[in-house]
């Protein structure tokens, strides 16, 4: 889904939340304490906004973005990568048969099983990590320690996703047979976009529906809070306080 859909969503939320707020309100209006109104606070009903929106304090739902690797290896720089890797050399041999430094030799690494090249020893998470596909190699090298918790590699990731896609495009060039790239995720096409307006369509029919019974609600509680006070007013006459016998 696009962002104008998430958006839209947002808005429906935060437009729900008011509505929510505005019926607590009306009703401590209506219905007052015993106390007179004194401790409104107490009785209100506490809404946490910052909880309902997703923890953003307001801004609408948290949507995770969703990085297109294959995308950005189709314009990846491996020169530029290359310069990247300069920060691996001092642990890592990257030509054939050369063997192993602090890391293992990286020539052949990707599509390579984890864990497998020889004469390294490997802790017992990288062994069971699975095969080094682009996928694979993207999210360890963004966060070692995070991907593989107990790996013995000291470093500390690179959190730029350009970066990264340059770095694979040259560990892609370390190969006898290179791996191709994987492809770009298919763009949205109008099937979608219809589908999600669709979705957005009934979300906002579902809202009115929703706002229109709120209101027919706060309506009947205005409704019954008059009643209510009408009543009180016609019975609430207090008698005459007694005089006081002078002779006691």
């Amino acid at each position: 889904m696009g962002d104008l859909f998430w958006n839209k969503v947002a808005a429906a939320v935060i437009g729900l939340v008011l509505m929510v707020m505005v019926i607590g309100v009306v009703g401590d209006i209506v219905f007052p304490d015993e106390q007179g109104g004194e401790d409104h606070a107490s009785l209100a009903y506490p809404i946490d906004l910052e909880a309902v929106m997703g923890g953003t304090g307001g801004s609408g739902p948290v949507v995770e973005e969703v990085v297109d690797l294959g995308a950005l290896l189709a314009v990846a720089d491996a020169s530029s990568g290359e310069r990247t890797f300069r920060r691996c050399v001092s642990c890592h041999n990257a030509a054939p048969d050369a063997g192993n430094l602090q890391g293992p030799n990286l020539w052949n690494v990707v599509g390579r099983e984890a864990g497998t090249y020889p004469g390294f020893s490997y802790t017992a998470e990288m062994s069971a990590h699975g095969p080094w596909t682009y996928e694979a190699l993207d999210s360890f090298i963004e966060n070692p320690r995070a991907d593989v918790p107990g790996t013995a590699m000291a470093f500390a990731g690179i959190r730029n996703d350009e970066d990264r896609a340059d770095l694979l495009a040259y560990l892609q060039t370390l190969s006898d047979n290179p791996v191709p790239f994987p492809a770009p995720a298919p763009a949205e096409t109008e099937e979608d976009m219809a589908a999600g307006g669709d979705m957005m369509d009934t979300a906002e029919g579902e809202m009115a529906e929703t706002a229109d019974d709120i209101e027919d609600q706060i309506q009947a509680l205005e409704d019954a809070g008059e009643t209510v006070i009408d009543d009180q007013a016609g019975d609430g006459e207090m008698p005459e306080e007694a005089p006081e016998d002078g002779g006691n």
